[in-house]
């Protein structure tokens, strides 16, 4: 973790928590929430560009995102970063390194971010205890790897138009999954070079690409605040819509 990254030491209750609010994440039994209180050892608040899991490190704590947006990276020797996927509110950062001992990839914040830090030496009792948890977990394996799924087949196959619309859209579906729209808008934290190292392509490249984009009428991108104009075109462009797994769980 980068230094000065942890600031201030307030906890947010796990009965309090914000996401036990938020329609479309399963909610926990009696029996499963006392475990989480106990399974929940410390809440981290970050600022934006903290290191939160380093590549090649091993970690001895998982997180689920309380509040906030991160990146998900590997870098090569020569400095070229690829963004293999983005963190938002109710997701799980961690498992990785938690299970095979070494990060193969990094996490960085975007934005101020907050953390529920979970212990590493309790995941096997939430597994020989709480089956219901395990499964919890695994799902959110499979669908992180669902999502690298999307995003592999986005830089192989689309046209830079095509991806670039399919990861607007796949990244707007994603933040009003977890509270973050507002009238069919959302403020998104990253930048133009984000995106095209997202997507495998150049700054030129990808400020380009939007400008195609934006031409159609389809969505609006001004000082951050995205917003979809035209939905059924922007899916048209993207070749794929966007449709996310209702009641999913989080830790």
């Amino acid at each position: 973790m980068g230094t000065a990254a942890r600031v201030g030491s307030r906890i947010t209750p796990c009965d309090h928590c914000p996401h036990r609010a938020r329609k479309g994440l399963r909610a926990f039994s009696a029996d499963e929430l006392r475990f989480i209180k106990t399974f929940k050892i410390d809440e981290w608040h970050l600022q934006p560009g903290t290191t939160i899991l380093q590549q090649d490190m091993s970690n001895d704590h998982l997180f689920t995102v309380l509040r906030g947006w991160a990146i998900r990276y590997k870098t090569l020797e020569d400095g070229r970063r690829q963004i293999l996927n983005y963190a938002l509110p109710a997701d799980l950062i961690g498992l990785q390194g938690t299970v095979l001992d070494q990060m193969e990839h990094s996490v960085e914040t975007l934005t101020e971010v907050s953390l529920c830090v979970f212990s590493r030496r309790k995941l096997w009792e939430l597994y020989s205890r709480f089956p219901s948890l395990a499964f919890d977990v695994t799902w959110l394996a499979a669908r992180e790897e669902q999502l690298l799924d999307s995003g592999l087949l986005n830089i192989g196959r689309r046209t830079a138009l095509e991806r670039t619309a399919y990861l607007l859209l796949q990244l707007f579906v994603r933040a009003d999954e977890a509270g973050l729209t507002h009238n069919g808008s959302v403020q998104f934290p990253f930048t133009q070079q984000h995106l095209a190292d997202t997507l495998g392509m150049s700054l030129v490249h990808t400020n380009k690409t939007l400008k195609r984009l934006f031409a159609t009428g389809a969505v609006r991108w001004k000082e951050r605040v995205f917003q979809i104009i035209d939905r059924d075109a922007l899916i048209e462009i993207a070749g794929e819509n966007v449709v996310l797994h209702p009641a999913r769980p989080f830790l």
